[in-house]
């Protein structure tokens, strides 16, 4: 008798689905967004690596005349970073793709009560750092771009660890 009022996961006693928290929701949602964006971009980057390299090139004149705190925003060798990542682009597209995948895997999982999609999340996170420090060189992770990387990536992660009280193993 007592096996009747059992919730599942999924279900509470009246036999509701079981709402996913607000946060976890927006996490999620956010985290579809943003690799849509990934996927998009590490194609276009893929596709416009030289041009991206012309362009870091031919502003670099106009940086040597631009205020300090334009030039500390691009980091301490833009031409450097482009030309690595010129020559390394298709490791960097590859792994770029793997990491955005993991990301959106964890995130479903995550959507779905399972723990283990965090484990999976933070790997895809992290994985463009790595990629960024192993092809291009440490310079990449300063700058504008690097703390706007680690911030987010950070945010993120700390945002998602807050929510695994929620999840299922």
């Amino acid at each position: 008798m007592a096996d009747i009022n059992r919730s599942t996961d999924q279900e509470n006693w009246l036999g509701e689905p079981r709402k996913l928290p607000d946060t976890l929701n927006v996490l999620t949602i956010l985290t579809f967004i943003g690799c849509g964006i990934g996927f998009i971009a590490s194609i276009i980057y893929f596709f416009n690596a030289q041009n991206i390299y012309d362009s870091a090139v031919a502003a670099q004149d106009r940086m040597d005349k631009a205020p300090e705190w334009a030039k500390s925003l691009q980091g301490p060798d833009p031409i450097g970073i482009a030309r690595h990542t010129l020559d390394n682009k298709l490791p960097i597209f590859v792994l770029g793709l793997v990491a955005t995948s993991l990301c959106l895997y964890g995130a479903i999982q995550m959507r779905q009560w399972k723990k283990n999609g965090f484990t999976i999340y933070l790997i895809g996170e992290l994985l463009p750092l790595l990629t960024s420090f192993l092809f291009i060189g440490a310079s990449t992770l300063t700058g504008f771009r690097g703390i706007m990387a680690f911030f987010f990536t950070g945010l993120f992660i700390i945002l998602y660890a807050t929510q695994l009280k929620h999840l299922k193993k």
